[in-house]
Formats: C-alpha cells, sequence, structure tokens
C-alpha cells in the first residue's frame, strides 16, 4: 500500500492543480510522468497544461495521444472533442489542411452519435470558419444559434457565451450594430464574472474588443480592455492569451503612452509566437504603428514587413509611412492598391482616411473628396445607437480639414480642425488630437491670425514632446521657428568630369550630362528626396529618413550602371540637423550638410559613402564594403565612414 500511495501521489498532484487551473503546477507534475502510462483524460489535461504555459508543439503532440486514448477505447465524444482542439490549434498556426483533417474526423466521429454538446462545439468551428473563412454572415448566425441551443440544452455556459459572442460578431459585420453589441456585451460580462473556463474568456474578449475597433468604439474597447487585462494578469500563464495584450497596446497607443505600448506588443508577440498568427500579424502592425509615431520610421517598416509575412495586410500604414518618408507616389500606389482589394467596411473605414491624407499631398484633391465621401457614407451606415461612433466623427472631420485647407478654404478648415480636436480630446486621444491642433494652426496662420495659430502649435509640441512622437515635435517646432531639422543630407558628383569633357568634346558632353542629370533627378524623386541644389555635374537632395537615402543612391548607382554610356558618380550621405537659409535654391544649412558635402567628396568612383549615424537610422538589410575613418576639412575629429555595396 506505501508503495502504491508514492506512486500515486505525483499524479494526484497533477490532476489537483489542473483542477484548479494551475497549469505550470500541472504541467510540471505530468511533465515528471511517464506519458505512457497516463489516462486519455489525463493526457488531455496534460496537453491543456502545456498549451497553457506557452508549449504548443508539446501540446499539440499531447492532445494527439490523448485523441488515440480515448478512440482507442470507443470514446467517440471524447475524440471529438480534443480533435476539434487540435484543429483549433492548426489553424492557428496556419497548418489549414491539418486543421481541415482534424475537423473532418470529428465530424465523422459523431455523425452517428446521439445529439449532445460536442454537437454544439462542432457548430462553432463551423459557424467561425463561416465567419471569418468565407464571410458568410447568414450561414454563421445559422451555426452560432444552433450551438446556443445545444449549449443550453445540455447546460454548457461555455457553448452558449462563445455562441453569443459569435453572433454578436456577425451581427455587427453584417452591419446590424446595435443588436450586435448587445449580445457582445452580454457574453463579455459573463467572462468578466469569472462563470466561464479561460479559453473561453480569452475568445470573448478578443471578439468583443475587436467588433469595438471596427466601429471605432474605443471608449467601449477601453473599457472591456482593461477588465480583461485585468484578468489576464491574474492568470500564471503564456500563449494564446498575448491576444489580450495586444489590444492593452492598442488602447495604450491611443491614449499616448507609446513607448509602454510597443513594450507590450513587444511581449505579446513573443508570447504569441505560433500560437494564432493571424493575431501575432496583428501584434507587429501594432508595432509598426507605434514606431511610426514615435519617428522611427526604419523599425517601423521592420514590424510593417513582419506583419505582411505573417498574413496581415500592412496598411494603411505602411503608406502613411511612404507618405513619412517623402514617397508620395509609392504611398498612393499602396493605399490604391489596397482599397482594390479591401471589400469589407471596416477594412475601408480603416484605409479611407489615410488616402485622403496621402492624395491632398500630392495635390490630387479630386481623389481625396471621393475617399472623404466614400468615408462619410459608411460611417452613416455604421452607427451605434442612430449615432456615429465619436472617432469616427472626428476622422471625417479631420479628414475635411485637411481638403478644405489644401482647396484654400481656411475659415471652412478652421470649423472642421477645430472640432476634430475637440472631439479626439474628449476620447483622450493625445496624439490625434495634437495632428488636429497642427493642422488648425495652419489655418488659423492662413487667415492672419497668428495668435492663435501659436497657441495650437504650442499645445501640440508639448504634447508630441510628452508622448515621444519625436517628427511631429520637429515639425510643430519648426511652424514655430524654432527647431532645426534632422534630414540626411545627400551629394553626388561625377568623378573626373573635366577629363570627360576634354575627351568628348562639347556636344557629346552635354548629352551625356543631360541624360545623367535625368537619371538622377528621377531616382531621388521616386525615392522620397527633395533635390535642394543641382550644380553643374552633380546634386544635392535632402530626405526625410536615412533609408531613403541610401535607397536612392543604390538606385542612383544602379540606373547609371545599366546606361550603354555613364560617368563615373561618387554619392556621400550624413544625418543631422539643419535649416533653412533662405527661401532660394539651397534651402538648407549647417554643420550636417558641410560633413554630407566632405563624406562625398572622400568617395570613391562608382562608391556610396554615409556616415555612422546614417547607418544607424536605416534598419537592417543593408551590405557593407567597409569602413574607415576619413579626415574632413573643417572638422577636428576623423569621420566614421562606411562603404554601402549597391552591386
Amino acid at each position: 500500500m506505501g508503495n502504491m500511495a508514492q506512486v500515486l501521489e505525483p499524479l494526484e498532484v497533477a490532476q489537483d492543480a489542473a483542477l484548479r487551473q494551475s497549469w505550470r503546477e500541472a504541467y510540471d507534475a505530468y511533465a515528471g510522468l511517464d506519458p505512457d502510462g497516463l489516462s486519455a483524460e489525463d493526457l488531455e489535461r496534460y496537453g491543456e497544461a502545456a498549451w497553457w504555459t506557452g508549449r504548443l508543439v508539446q501540446a499539440i503532440d499531447v492532445r494527439q495521444r490523448a485523441y488515440r486514448g480515448y478512440a482507442a477505447d470507443g470514446q467517440k465524444r471524447d475524440a471529438a472533442r480534443v480533435a476539434l482542439r487540435l484543429s483549433w490549434d492548426e489553424s492557428g498556426r496556419g497548418a489549414f489542411a491539418v486543421s481541415h483533417g482534424w475537423f473532418a474526423n470529428a465530424q465523422r466521429l459523431l455523425e452517428d452519435e446521439p445529439e449532445a454538446i460536442e454537437h454544439g462545439y462542432l457548430a462553432l468551428v463551423r459557424a467561425i470558419n463561416a465567419l471569418f473563412a468565407e464571410g458568410d454572415f447568414p450561414a454563421a448566425i445559422a451555426h452560432f444559434e444552433r450551438a446556443f441551443e445545444l449549449g443550453r440544452r445540455f447546460g454548457d455556459r461555455d457553448a452558449q457565451m462563445l455562441a453569443l459572442v459569435g453572433k454578436g460578431r456577425a451581427l455587427v459585420k453584417s452591419g446590424e450594430i446595435d443588436a450586435g453589441l448587445e449580445l457582445l456585451d452580454e457574453a463579455t460580462a459573463a467572462a468578466v464574472s469569472g462563470e466561464l473556463q479561460p479559453y473561453s474568456s480569452t475568445i470573448v474578449y478578443c471578439m468583443t474588443i475587436s467588433s469595438c475597433h471596427d466601429l471605432g468604439d474605443y471608449r467601449r474597447a477601453a473599457e472591456w480592455t482593461d477588465v480583461a487585462n485585468r484578468w489576464c494578469d491574474q492568470l500564471d500563464v503564456t500563449g494564446f492569451p498575448g491576444a489580450c495584450r495586444v489590444h492593452r497596446a492598442e488602447i495604450m497607443r491611443f491614449r499616448g503612452d507609446l513607448e509602454a505600448a510597443e513594450k507590450v506588443a513587444m511581449a505579446a508577440c513573443r508570447e504569441l509566437q505560433d500560437f494564432e498568427r493571424q493575431i501575432t500579424s496583428g501584434g507587429f502592425y501594432e508595432i509598426g504603428e507605434i514606431r511610426r509615431r514615435l519617428g522611427d520610421l526604419a523599425a517601423a517598416e521592420e514590424a510593417y514587413g513582419k506583419a505582411n509575412e505573417l498574413g496581415s495586410d500592412p496598411q494603411p500604414g505602411l503608406a502613411l509611412l511612404r507618405l513619412a518618408e517623402g514617397k508620395v507616389g509609392a504611398a498612393a500606389a499602396g493605399i490604391t492598391r489596397s482599397l482594390e482589394e479591401a471589400e469589407q467596411t471596416p477594412a475601408r473605414l480603416r484605409r479611407l482616411p489615410a488616402q485622403v491624407e496621402i492624395a491632398v499631398a500630392a495635390g490630387d484633391l479630386k481623389t481625396a473628396r471621393a475617399a472623404a465621401a466614400e468615408f462619410e457614407s459608411l460611417v452613416d451606415s455604421y452607427t451605434i445607437g442612430g449615432r456615429r461612433a465619436p472617432a469616427f466623427e472626428a476622422i471625417a472631420n479631420l479628414a475635411d480639414g485637411r481638403i478644405r485647407l489644401a482647396e484654400g478654404d481656411a475659415a471652412g478648415a478652421a470649423q472642421s480642425l477645430r472640432q476634430a480636436r475637440d472631439g479626439w480630446k474628449d476620447l483622450g486621444a493625445p496624439y490625434e488630437a495634437a495632428e488636429a491642433r497642427l493642422l488648425l494652426a495652419l489655418a488659423f496662420r492662413r487667415q492672419g491670425d497668428e495668435y492663435a495659430a501659436k497657441q495650437e502649435l504650442e499645445a501640440a509640441l508639448g504634447t508630441f514632446e510628452r508622448i515621444g512622437a519625436r517628427r511631429d515635435a520637429e515639425r510643430a517646432g519648426e511652424l514655430l521657428g524654432r527647431q532645426q531639422t534632422t534630414r540626411t543630407f545627400l551629394f553626388t558628383d561625377i568623378v573626373g568630369s573635366t577629363k570627360l569633357l576634354e575627351s568628348l568634346g562639347n556636344e557629346k558632353w552635354k548629352k551625356l550630362l543631360a541624360r545623367h542629370n535625368a537619371v538622377v533627378r528621377e531616382q531621388i524623386v521616386e525615392l522620397g528626396g527633395e533635390v535642394a541644389q543641382q550644380t553643374g555635374d552633380g546634386f544635392f537632395a535632402v530626405f526625410v529618413t536615412p533609408r531613403s537615402a541610401i535607397e536612392a543612391a543604390i538606385a542612383i548607382q544602379r540606373a547609371l550602371d545599366a546606361e550603354i554610356v555613364a560617368p563615373d558618380v561618387r554619392i556621400g550621405a550624413h544625418t543631422g540637423a539643419g535649416f533653412e537659409e533662405d527661401g532660394g535654391t539651397n534651402r538648407y544649412g549647417g554643420e550636417a550638410v558641410h560633413l554630407a558635402a566632405r563624406i562625398g567628396a572622400a568617395a570613391g568612383a562608382g562608391e556610396i559613402l554615409v556616415s555612422r549615424e546614417t547607418l544607424d537610422g536605416s534598419g537592417s538589410g543593408l551590405r557593407l564594403l567597409e569602413s574607415r575613418a576619413e579626415t574632413a576639412k573643417g572638422f577636428e575629429q576623423p569621420v566614421d565612414v562606411i562603404s554601402v555595396d549597391w552591386r
């Protein structure tokens, strides 16, 4: 008897911990046991413990063992339940064929069984597929209603609330907003009360908060996010709860806590990993949004790229990033393509305001007006209690103000922008309110009211500085006349132009130079640069980001290399603060400009030479040849420069 007690004790510890949902303790206890000696029921608990402690691959392996155990004992309903959970696991990892196989297995096991709660969970999976994979809202609602009825009949509260939140999500997506929100709030209140299993609670929270974001109902989203994260923080688990933390990061960003939001989003993506590719990709998109506001454009691009790799459309953030880089053409092409592919209302509502901003920057006011009109129309059919969401109202006013400002209607712009500013202030969104203030200042300035303009600029600058939005703070400082601008300055120069002129003669040299100038100017403008000055055989260009400058330098060298005949060109770049000297052709001056020119002069034929400051702000993915120290005329210390491989 003593020996038997010793054998049973570790198993009893594991079972007790699993029943208490102390998943780390349960995992540690089960991991010390021989899985071949465990029952199918214990294997199922072991798999759950592995899942909640962030060990998805092991969870799948153990659940497969549980499935085989149930199937071997003829326990079809239990085997089907585990098969459905495996189907969900594989779907989250993006293994859709494997997921479908497990679903088909569950379906086959249940087809001859008397109706039971497992049929309700089968209906839930069918409903989720109809809602998200197929976009068939009536079919999804029908499956959710069947799942709810089976959950009610067999006393399964989790199935009922999952069906309720799913139906609410489907109603919202199909335009029945008020009815959908009523169901979402009911289901989420049940999750708050603690009557649901953790997994069900997580799904309920996620669907509710996602619906609130789609509707622009940020107040409701913030309320439920706070509740969800209090619940989530009480669980000593990792893995899928990272979804709650992604939503937390979104709300923190909305409230202006950008640096903390980035840390939370990064932690969420690490925690989610393979658990749910779609949510993880959304987490990386959120990181891109945060970094773009922080002004770290190279890091933002990396995050958008990761989101795209995992399956999310990185728009409209990526298009707005291109606009911030000065690449207006690329921004317009990106947002136009994304809108062509976005059919559902929530997706279009997220993209249309960006199209307005980009089209205004491009001087395409017809497209801007059309995008604003479509946004207004969609918002009018997407109301809560017969009223627009305050966030959508603020977005519409901001868009109208942008367009009126571009059209020269300063008074009309000021009216709309005041409403946008006040709307964002009421919602507690400091970045968006400061953005509206900056535009409002321009409207006041054009009306001749410099005092009012200065007030708005001071307030915008204070906000941008407080939340860490560096580039926006620079812009506000520029408009106040107080701040130099950080830019990347690039110089190009033909090597040996005098000898070429002597060997080719005047006429051939003029033709060659004209072609060279056209090629270089085209690459500068295409990649978001501004030609500040053109000399006889070189260019001085200014870029918003170091990455854009290096991309332009590479494009110039490659384009010239592709010409049948082209002179060798040296290119140098440096990133630093410059100031506008006058209103003439060459508007930029300062130490950074002079250093960029010196670096350009130090480059060899066909070389791209950049300063350490430029390279550090360029992100990853560049091929480098060598670094060296160059003595620059007028500078006491040698300059650390790096040669970039463009071939």
